[in-house]
Parts: C-alpha cells; sequence; structure tokens
C-alpha cells in the first residue's frame, strides 16, 4: 500500500524525468555550427566637414601710444577724465606756457630786427651798385654792400627759423591726444614738472576697437596643415584671411567672429610655436587687453571628410589605429586605419576605409577577425535624426 508521502516522491521524480528529456532535445547535437554572432555597425560615408583648432592666447589693443611731454615745464592741469575715450588732437595736460609765449615774442622780434636790416642792406647794396658804374665808390665797398645785403637775408631767414621753432615749443605746452582710444590712469598731477626726455609717461592710450588676438600654434601642425592644403586634402575658403570664433574666459562664445591677419615668419625656438594674430571687432569694448581667450580658428573644409566613433577604433600593440570591418561576405576583417584628429567623439580617418563599408562599434569582443558575424546596422537612424534636425 502507498502512503501519500510515497506517492509525491514518484510524482516528483516523474517531472524531474520529464524535465531533462525535454532540456536534452533542445540542445544543440555536439559537433554543431556555433550562432553567428551579432555586432552593430555603421557604414562609412563621406560629408563635408569644417576643419577647426582651439589655442589659447590673450587680447592685445589694436594700437598703443605713451604720452610723453615734449617740452619741460611745470604742469597747470589735466584736461581728460580717466578711462575716458579721447579722439586724436584732444588736449590731455596743459604745461605752464609762460617761458615759452616769452621765447615765442623774443623770436618775433628778431626776425622784425632783421627785416629791418634787409632792408637797409638792399637799399645799400642798390645805390652802390650805380654809384660804381660812375666810379664814385671803390668795387671793394660796392662788393661789401652785396655781401652785407646777402647777409641780411640769411639773418631774415635765420630769425624766421628761430620763430617756427618758438612757436612749435609753445604748442607742445598743450599735451594732445596722439590716436584716439581708451585713456588709461594718469602718472602725474597738476603741479608736477616735467621734461621732454623723461622715461615714465604721462599717460597710456590703448585703441580697443578692433582688438587683437594672439595665439600660439605648434610648428608642427602648421606643418601639418600646409601639407594637407598643398595635397588638396584641405581646401581654404579665404586665403589666409580665416575666419576665427572666439571663446571668452567664462565659456561663452563671443558674439563677433574675427579673422586670421597674419602668422609669424619665425619660430621660438625654446617652445616650437608660432605666434597667429586674429582682429576681432570690438566696438562695446567687452574684450579688454590682457583677457585670456581660446580662439577658435578655421583651417579650411574637407568635401568628402570620413567620421568613425571613436569606440570603433582600437590600437594594437604599437599603437597603430586599427577596426574590424565586416565584409561582403559577412566576414570580419582587421583594417590599418590613418586616424589624424579626434573631433568631438569622433576619430577622423584619412585612409583605411572607404565609403559604403560596415564599420564594427559593438559586439568587437564577440568576434575575431575571419570570423562570420551579423551586422546590424545603426548608423541610419542616426542620419535620419540628422537630416531631421536640418531639415527643422
Amino acid at each position: 500500500m502507498q502512503t501519500p508521502r510515497h506517492r509525491a516522491s514518484r510524482a516528483s521524480c516523474l517531472v524531474l524525468a520529464a524535465a531533462l528529456i525535454v532540456g536534452c532535445s533542445e540542445a544543440p547535437p555536439p559537433g554543431g555550427p556555433p550562432p553567428v554572432a551579432e555586432v552593430n555597425v555603421v557604414t562609412v560615408q563621406t560629408q563635408p566637414l569644417v576643419l577647426t583648432t582651439e589655442l589659447a592666447g590673450r587680447t592685445h589693443p589694436y594700437m598703443v601710444s605713451e604720452v610723453r611731454p615734449q617740452v619741460g615745464g611745470i604742469v597747470k592741469q589735466r584736461l581728460f577724465r580717466e578711462g575716458a575715450d579721447v579722439r586724436a588732437g584732444d588736449p590731455l595736460y596743459e604745461i605752464d606756457p609762460a617761458s615759452y609765449k616769452a621765447s615765442h615774442n623774443s623770436a618775433k622780434a628778431a626776425v622784425a630786427k632783421a627785416e629791418a636790416n634787409l632792408k637797409v642792406a638792399k637799399l645799400t647794396a642798390a645805390r652802390y651798385k650805380e654809384l660804381v658804374k660812375i666810379n664814385a665808390v671803390s668795387r671793394q665797398d660796392n662788393d661789401a654792400a652785396a655781401a652785407a645785403l646777402l647777409q641780411a637775408q640769411a639773418d631774415v631767414a635765420s630769425a624766421k627759423a628761430a620763430l617756427d621753432m618758438a612757436a612749435i615749443n609753445l604748442g607742445y605746452t598743450k599735451v594732445v591726444a596722439p590716436i584716439s582710444g581708451r585713456i588709461g590712469q594718469s602718472s602725474i598731477t597738476a603741479g608736477a614738472l616735467v621734461s621732454a626726455s623723461q622715461p615714465d609717461p604721462l599717460a597710456t592710450i590703448q585703441q580697443l576697437d578692433p582688438i587683437y588676438v594672439d595665439v600660439a600654434q605648434s610648428s608642427v601642425d602648421l606643418l601639418r596643415l600646409r601639407r594637407a592644403v598643398a595635397s588638396g586634402q584641405i581646401k581654404t575658403s579665404n586665403g589666409d584671411r580665416a575666419g576665427v570664433k572666439l571663446v571668452l574666459e567664462d565659456g561663452s562664445l563671443y558674439s563677433l567672429p574675427g579673422e586670421l591677419q597674419f602668422s609669424d615668419v619665425t619660430v621660438d625656438p625654446r617652445t616650437g610655436m608660432v605666434t597667429l594674430r586674429a582682429v576681432f571687432p570690438n566696438p562695446d569694448h567687452a574684450l579688454l587687453p590682457g583677457m585670456y581667450v581660446r580662439a577658435v580658428l578655421e583651417e579650411g573644409r574637407r568635401d568628402n571628410a570620413i567620421l568613425l566613433p571613436q569606440q570603433a577604433v582600437t590600437r594594437d600593440a604599437k599603437g597603430n589605429a586599427t577596426t574590424l570591418v565586416l565584409n561582403d561576405e559577412g566576414k570580419v576583417e582587421t583594417r590599418a586605419l590613418q586616424a589624424s584628429r579626434t573631433l568631438g567623439d569622433k576619430w577622423l580617418i584619412d585612409g583605411g576605409v572607404e565609403p559604403g563599408e560596415q564599420v564594427i562599434v559593438e559586439g568587437v569582443q564577440k568576434v575575431r577577425p575571419g570570423a562570420i558575424a551579423r551586422g546590424i546596422d545603426v548608423s541610419a537612424p542616426d542620419v535620419a535624426a540628422r537630416d531631421d534636425a536640418t531639415a527643422g
């Protein structure tokens, strides 16, 4: 007689045996082909691309002028407000003109005296010229009168030159702005004694609109860029006047674009860097001299650029860039790449893959070169999303 406990144990054995039979029937037969691995791939495509380089630099005034006196004397007054904008020719300081006025008046008197002497010399020379014809005076006296006339003319010219110099010095008692711009702090006050040869400027004027931005680029990158342009890989849009954008210290983008003005012809032997200078409009004086900025330079454009996600590019033992490609037969191949630079989360590829080929981006750990794999193209949604964003 079977007890309830024996019947439950027998039922459990039957269920376990049935499960084993089902499991064995679903398992692949020994020695069969392994399942085909699935990997995510992207189709290599070309696209137009504007290449840029971000370089650190500082702002510099477009023009700088140190205001210095050209005559000495006591400063009577300062005629500007520190930190204000001034125009070329605006008076900045007034030096006591009393002594220079006296010199000017003395020079005027010397001119009048020389002109009076010239008048007498002219009359004497004319009279002696007639008298010598009738032998009323000697030839020696006539020659002396002619020489006295020439000397009187020279005295007039000398006196006029001294008058001009006195007028110039008198004008220099008004110290004016040599350029337009923003004037800084004054180094002297009224009552100070200044001299024409003093080394320290009275003030400094800086023209801030436009303003320079000086950045440094390595000579290696400059040579690489020039080779790419010469070979036709990169096309310049406007010669050496490339477009430049500016990123400020707080990370914000400066609203007005600039342009590259020149590249220095000398490489700094200590750093191997070349100085590049860009010029930016600065109507609101938002950029001040000495600010740290980052300039984004437009190097050129590439019409048929190839970009690959960074996860698709690996490095071999020698450090060379490689990737896995799924060929037309569904087999995995290893390709050596020429990856020149990163752009965001992608690599710019100069060679190694061709448009239309499929590059594995996910699932590389499931396959090895020569293996069969099935690719799932994940590039189409990205392209569609990009097209939608462009159309919007």
